[in-house]
């Protein structure tokens, strides 16, 4: 493990590449409407009771993590959040995700995951969310 000497992260890379901007959740959902919060609440309890999450607010995301990130909420809507898991293999059986796209260069696979309501997140979407989990492990 590599602790950036500045923000005082840790990661799995030394060196690795990142924003030490230090940015509080509070200033990343500032503006959005209680749904969306709400929404957002939900997922961030529903991985705790996977295991223990980190929540790392970035400008233009917010990453949530374990030894690495696993998650990306990449847009907090007027009523929905749009939620990332990076894979490193297809998933494409599925009902949740409405895209899946490879990260060019890479053998990573971003599968979109889009949320309205506090139900969205079914057991499918459950397993998924435990195999991202895992993989931050």
């Amino acid at each position: 493990m590599w602790t950036c000497p500045i923000c005082e992260r840790e990661f799995t890379v030394t060196n690795q590449v990142h924003s030490c901007r230090d940015r509080e959740l509070s200033e990343a959902l500032s503006g959005k409407s209680p749904h969306t919060i709400a929404l957002f609440d939900y997922l961030v309890d529903e991985y705790l009771q996977i295991g223990p999450v980190k929540v790392y607010p970035t400008k233009s995301m917010i990453a949530l993590g374990a030894r690495v990130n696993f998650a990306y909420v990449t847009q907090l809507g007027k009523n929905f959040i749009d939620v990332v898991f990076p894979f490193d293999k297809v998933y494409d059986d599925n009902l949740c995700f409405s895209k899946i796209k490879q990260v060019p260069g890479t053998n990573q696979y971003n599968h979109y995951f889009r949320m309205f309501f506090k139900e969205d997140i079914n057991d499918e979407v459950r397993k998924y969310m435990r195999m991202a989990w895992e993989s931050g492990l």
